[in-house]
């Protein structure tokens, strides 16, 4: 959303007062005169936009991609909050577990207060119920982290007073049905074009039916997410980006050229806009920092994934050679290297004092050692995607958009849905998933072909998933739907250490009797106890009555 800032962070400080403020009706009979209080705050429609553009930031920033940790695509190369959730290694007591439920919670009690008084404003109706459905959207936002993590939660759709604070948790699939019908009402009422201008960034008719897709696929209600996402399509205004070029389509829209304020990026539905020189981030450095050991290291695992151009995985395809390197880039599926650094491709990590003074802006090898003189990895692999070059350099200059919600992710969830219902043809595949492989340039998924070389439709599927939303935060609720607990438990793992230039640099890694570094190991999945979150130790010494999740 695009709004002066300074603006932005004075009045979120002013909305989440009235918020609170809000709490107790008895507190003063007379509201004060010199000051913006409950009372007298939402009175025009100038107001409720201010008091939106605080609720904007609530909603999930580059922390989208940091949840990417929890899963089986990336290792963080030091300890963090996600990966040890990832990891099964973790209690109650983790800050960030806390730190999800209450700033969830915050939104969602700033929504309820912004849907609790908005008409009161002396505006044309029909604006302000859209207004209003961007609220919804928001509060709706907040419950699908809240069910996604912890299950079972309070549902809370009002602003309670200092004796309603704490709240028995509801059944998750209580809460499911009340976001499916606050978002049906929330895309009733807002505009099915793509917002520009000033109302750039904000939500649309694409972004509730959107989210109510990925609700529905996240809780197994494959009806509604087909017609949901079906609906999407149907808009006619999202398209998937594409410059003209299938060997950077996919790359350039997570740099600055992928931006929705260009007016070139049709694709993302929601998303957290950054502007230059104001509000920024700092990922493209995180991904290929040049003088530490990178964030995001790629691992094995989600290397494999990717198929060879025949459409077939690199076990069974003719295609594939692994004698070195540089053999694992040949022939993939062009996501791959649009994803994956792949060796003769432009980077941020240069290391200035190569021997064979080659051009230090060009990828050549991993670089295992850590002298801070280049970008260091622990598996072996860097990731490209996200990577705004220009800016890698730097700290905390990103302005690149970070894309929540994709129209790829909606052609996704349309043909998962379709399948797990028993009913995908041909026909869903060309006017989804072969839209996707489509932008790149792979081999069309053709389901006779399928079969014919022994592969399970759903497999595919999924891993189509995987690969077009790698990065995305997303890979972990969808392996925790999938029941796949199991991928989680597995050693993280990187390159060959036999491919490493100097051995010496390696040998001290442990690799497994392939060969193959182990890049982290003693992970851990348990069902039940797995599957969700704890309720956070400090919620439960407030309020015992939520109880706990099972196995915790």
């Amino acid at each position: 959303m695009i709004f002066h800032m300074k603006k932005y962070i004075k009045l979120g400080l002013i909305i989440s007062g009235l918020c609170f403020a809000s709490c107790d009706d008895g507190f003063l009979d007379v509201a004060p005169l010199d000051v913006v209080t409950n009372e007298t705050f939402w009175e025009s429609e100038e107001q409720l936009i201010l008091a939106l553009n605080g609720l904007y930031g609530n909603v999930k920033a580059k922390n989208t991609v940091d949840m990417e940790n929890m899963g089986d695509n990336t290792l963080w190369p030091s300890t963090t909050a996600y990966q040890q959730i990832g990891s099964g290694n973790f209690a109650n007591d983790l800050g960030t577990l806390n730190t999800e439920w209450t700033t969830q919670y915050r939104a969602i009690r700033q929504a309820n207060a912004f849907l609790e008084n908005y008409e009161r404003a002396e505006m044309d109706p029909d604006r302000r119920e859209s207004l209003a459905g961007e609220a919804r959207v928001i509060r709706a936002l907040g419950y699908l982290f809240l069910t996604s993590f912890f299950g079972d939660v309070p549902l809370v759709t009002t602003t309670l007073t200092v004796d309603e604070v704490f709240v028995p948790r509801s059944p998750r699939a209580e809460v499911i049905s009340f976001l499916f019908e606050d978002l049906d009402r929330a895309a009733a009422s807002l505009p099915v074009e793509i917002r520009s201008g000033q109302q750039l960034g904000r939500m649309s008719r694409g972004s509730a039916l959107a989210l109510k897709a990925r609700i529905a696929l996240y809780n197994g209600h494959y009806d509604v997410a087909e017609e949901a996402a079906k609906q999407v399509m149907d808009l006619g205004v999202y398209e998937l980006f594409n410059i003209g070029d299938p060997s950077r389509n996919y790359y350039e829209l997570f740099t600055y050229n992928g931006r929705q304020a260009n007016r070139l990026n049709k694709e993302t539905i929601i998303g957290r806009l950054h502007l230059p020189d104001l509000v920024l981030h700092n990922l493209s450095r995180e991904i290929q920092v040049p003088d530490q050991v990178i964030r995001w290291n790629p691992t094995k695992s989600l290397v494999d994934s990717y198929l060879m151009v025949d459409g077939l995985p690199i076990d069974s395809s003719p295609l594939y050679v692994e004698e070195g390197y540089d053999d694992v880039f040949e022939n993939r599926d062009p996501r791959m290297v649009q994803t994956i650094l792949s060796p003769g491709s432009a980077w941020g990590g240069r290391f200035d004092g190569r021997a064979d003074n080659t051009d230090p802006s060009i990828f050549v090898e991993p670089k295992f050692n850590n002298d801070r003189r280049g970008a260091v990895t622990v598996t072996g692999y860097y990731f490209t995607k996200y990577a705004e070059i220009s800016t890698v350099g730097l700290v905390g200059r990103d302005h690149n958009d970070i894309h929540l919600f994709r129209y790829a992710e909606v052609l996704l969830t349309y043909a998962e849905a379709r399948m797990e219902q028993g009913s995908l043809t041909q026909e869903d595949l060309d006017m989804s998933i072969n839209l996707l492989r489509d932008r790149v340039g792979m081999k069309h998924m053709i389901l006779d072909e399928l079969a014919e070389a022994g592969l399970e439709l759903r497999d595919e599927i999924r891993r189509e998933r995987r690969v077009e939303l790698a990065l995305e935060g997303q890979r972990y609720f969808d392996i925790l739907r999938w029941r796949d607990g199991a991928s989680l438990a597995e050693d993280v793992k990187g390159i060959k250490k036999a491919w490493a230039s100097n051995p010496a640099f390696v040998a001290n890694f442990a690799e497994d009797s392939e060969g193959y570094i182990i890049a982290y190991s003693g992970r851990t999945f348990v069902e039940p106890r797995n599957l969700l979150w704890p309720i956070p130790l400090p919620q439960l010494e407030r309020f015992p009555g939520l109880g706990q999740n099972p196995g915790w």
